[in-house]
């Protein structure tokens, strides 16, 4: 059985991180690299502090994990020091936990019964030890191809090659299919690989799960959009079933707020991803913050992202700003109580690095030098509330004060609006939803014969491990739509089958 009381011996430790001084100079991750037999023994500790709760909230996927991980199978085992069969636990219910380890912001936690507010110093570090398991799988060779023992003769297309694309192709090639997967960039990964900073994760990761899924049979076509250079005819005679993993791109903008036309501003993909080909030895990105003074526009996970990367590329000043009032430090019992995941101030890494978060205001107008590029943001306090009537959101100046910032590149981290349009959805008679989505049945069937949809073009932007579960939930109906049944696990619409590493 589990630790019962390492919870009230072990204090919670987080991994620890590069001196700020160091990592600000380089793209390598943030996190240091201690010794990995220091680094097991004091994560065994860690997963001490699991007690193994009657109910674990962990891995619901309502309050924790919609990748129902085994969280107290794998903690007590690494307590134990039976890694490799930790890992099993793990990749049992999660293709990739590595990424999930290094991006996800861990619900798990948030529904940890240690996350009750008291005196017992907080949460398991789950993701500390998942990301543990992982490494020290890959370091003592656990992980290895996982080829089917028989062919059915069937053929899936999967269009996108982030992470749900990744998940329902490595499910659907160990049940036997044959599985390509189709990306247009030059590169696999999607948004691991270009959306994804280096300091938050080193691409090797990816490329060696690539490597595994092709000794699995996987292939893999870059520099190819499905719709325009497959077109679905050829699609259709090539195919027996087709996933569509093509994430929820389309970035929001606000044409309407005067100045936006300046030379400087962009939306915030526009510099993330030349900075990351610059990363992969692609030349110089012509989007660089070297010498400029920087204004990021949205508060969440993008402009987190936008703002380590500034602060690398050299920048005089970076501010981030945030339409809504600075969050709380700690979780108010009243509007989130446990175990929904908390309202409360999320500090990246990035903002640990220097410049400056300002919360609760709006821009009033992009001001431009005679060149017309832009030099300077005006703001104003602002209040944001809900229509009694129509339920719409409403940004409203708090006050008259002008506050003014200098400003020679501003980049736009306000979301995402779904899907981008694309011929592919045109020729196969599908229509997005109000919210820029792709509509599917809960057997994730499309309006069209034969094609699927999962992750960020079902779900709308979220989360990484909700991009997993369902690019493995859809494998289950896809498989099960080619043979009548399947053996696959469906962590979104669980199933009384056995788990399985499959």
């Amino acid at each position: 059985m589990a630790d019962a009381t390492g919870f009230l011996r072990y204090a919670r430790a987080d991994a620890p991180k590069r001196d700020v001084a160091e990592r600000v100079r380089d793209w390598r991750e943030v996190y240091a690299e201690p010794e990995p037999a220091t680094r097991n023994a004091e994560v065994a500790t860690q997963a001490a502090r699991c007690m193994d709760c009657g109910i674990p909230f962990c891995h619901s996927a309502s309050a924790g994990c919609p990748l129902g991980n085994l969280i107290p199978e794998w903690n007590d085992l690494v307590r134990r020091g039976e890694w490799e069969q930790a890992s099993e636990r793990l990749h049992a219910t999660n293709n990739f936990p590595e990424f999930t380890g290094m991006l996800c912001p861990a619900p798990c936690e948030s529904g940890c019964v240690l996350a009750i507010p008291t005196e017992v110093g907080g949460p398991v570090t789950i993701k500390r030890i998942e990301q543990t398991i992982v490494d020290t799988a890959w370091e003592r060779g656990y992980i290895r191809p996982l080829r089917p023992d028989t062919h059915t003769g069937k053929r899936v297309a999967v269009a996108g090659s982030g992470p749900a694309g990744l998940a329902a192709a490595q499910q659907l090639s160990r049940a036997g299919h044959a599985v390509t997967v189709f990306e247009r960039d030059d590169r696999i990964g999607g948004l691991l690989r270009y959306g994804i900073p280096e300091f938050k994760m080193e691409k090797h990761r990816i490329d060696r799960r690539i490597e595994q899924l092709r000794a699995e049979g996987t292939e893999f076509v870059t520099g190819c959009e499905v719709g325009v250079d497959v077109d679905v005819p050829e699609l259709r005679a090539r195919f027996d079933a087709v996933v569509l993993a093509v994430g929820a791109l389309d970035g929001r903008d606000d044409p309407t707020i005067p100045g936006r036309g300046l030379d400087g501003i962009h939306l915030a993909m526009e510099h993330l991803v030349p900075a990351n080909h610059e990363c992969e030895g692609d030349g110089p990105s012509p989007i660089t913050a070297r010498d400029k003074n920087v204004v990021i526009v949205g508060g969440g996970d993008t402009g987190a992202d936008c703002y380590g990367t500034a602060t690398r590329q050299g920048a005089r000043s970076v501010t981030q700003l945030d339409q809504y009032p600075r969050p709380p430090d700690e979780r108010n019992e009243e509007h989130s109580p446990w175990p929904t995941s908390p309202y409360i101030l999320r500090t990246y890494p990035a903002h640990q690095e220097g410049g400056e978060r300002r919360f609760g205001v709006g821009i009033s107008r992009f001001h431009g030098d005679e060149h017309g590029h832009v030099r300077e943001i005006e703001l104003r306090e602002v209040e944001v509330r809900r229509d009694p009537e129509t339920g719409r959101r409403e940004v409203l100046p708090a006050t008259d004060e002008v506050i003014r910032l200098p400003a020679d590149l501003v980049l736009l981290a306000i979301g995402f609006n779904g899907v981008e349009p694309m011929r592919l959805l045109d020729d196969l008679g599908l229509e997005r939803t109000p919210r820029g989505t792709v509509h599917c049945g809960t057997d994730w069937h499309t309006g069209a014969e034969g094609v699927f949809v999962c992750g960020d073009a079902h779900r709308g932007a979220s989360l990484i491990v909700w991009a997993i579960a369902e690019g493995r939930s859809a494998a289950h109906w896809v498989d099960r739509y080619l043979m009548g049944e399947s053996r696959l696990p469906d962590p979104v619409h669980p199933t009384a089958l056995p788990l399985s590493t499959v």
